[in-house]
């Protein structure tokens, strides 16, 4: 797994969500807090596309997203290809979902709505 830079380095993140609103809000939230937006998509195919060729720190990972990979599918991919770690997004958490989240070791599960305070205490859990 790739290593987590510390406080002083910006993070160079890929928002994967289908919903634009969300993707958008994430995306303000990650550059207000100084990290780097290398991307939005809304599929796991597309974020895996993006992950093979980009040197990506982080991706923020909604679980239902568009095409024929979940989010959940999509982790377990990069995981297999020692791909970054991924911090899911979803306002799915029944215990059925989280507990098949949780199994592709996750950095972080975030309910949604996803709030500024909850990423800016994630990045500072990074910094450790």
């Amino acid at each position: 797994m790739t290593a987590i830079p510390d406080a002083a380095h910006t993070l160079n993140v890929l928002v994967v969500e289908d919903e634009r609103i969300i993707s958008l809000a994430l995306t303000s939230m990650l550059r207000g807090l100084g990290h780097t937006v290398a991307g939005c998509v809304p599929s796991g195919e597309e974020a895996l596309e993006i992950a093979a060729r980009l040197k990506l720190d982080l991706i923020f990972l909604d679980i239902h997203l568009e095409g024929a990979l979940d989010g959940i599918a999509t982790a377990q991919t990069l995981r297999e290809r020692h791909g970054p770690p991924v911090v899911f997004t979803s306002a799915y958490t029944d215990a059925a979902t989280r507990e098949r989240a949780l199994a592709q070791a996750p950095l972080a599960f975030l309910a949604k709505p996803v709030s500024p305070q909850d990423i800016r205490k994630l990045v500072a859990a990074l910094a450790g």
